[in-house]
């Protein structure tokens, strides 16, 4: 998908429109249309990135400094919220849907519907070893 046809990128661009909450140089946040919870927020990057490794590190961790600080404001806002979720989805099978990267930031209450339903077996220390080895050795080759 081209930055052109991006529904975040004509959110940024101001073609389509958006509830702002913050923006600066690099980064904005609005509500998601579709919020998960009251409060439910969006932090993009202004610049076309369609995945996390699209990104620099720099931009990175700006999206997640505005994410903590907004997880900080809702927790402020008099909306409901007992808890934060940051949530960032890297590909189709991680449920991404809109292809330019994207934090969602959500207030979260007991009973408010979110759940994440997984087996969470218990590995061997041998099988976690292993997979830090492995995950080591991908730093090592990927770029910084």
């Amino acid at each position: 998908m081209s930055a052109d046809e991006c529904i975040f990128c004509q959110v940024v661009a101001g073609t389509v429109e958006s509830s702002r909450v913050y923006e600066d140089d690099e980064v904005l946040a609005f509500m998601d249309i579709q919020p998960v919870t009251d409060g439910h927020l969006l932090v993009i990057p202004k610049r076309h990135a369609p995945y996390l490794a699209d990104l620099d590190e720099q931009l990175g961790m700006s999206m997640f400094r505005v994410g903590q600080r907004l997880a900080a404001a809702l927790r402020n806002s008099g909306l409901p919220c007992e808890g934060v979720n940051l949530f960032l989805a890297d590909g189709e099978v991680a449920f991404q849907e809109v292809f330019h990267v994207h934090l969602h930031v959500f207030p979260r209450t007991p009973g408010d519907g979110f759940h994440i339903e997984a087996d969470w077996p218990e590995r061997p220390r041998a099988e976690l070893n292993d997979a830090s080895e492995r995950i080591r050795s991908g730093m090592a080759a990927s770029p910084s």
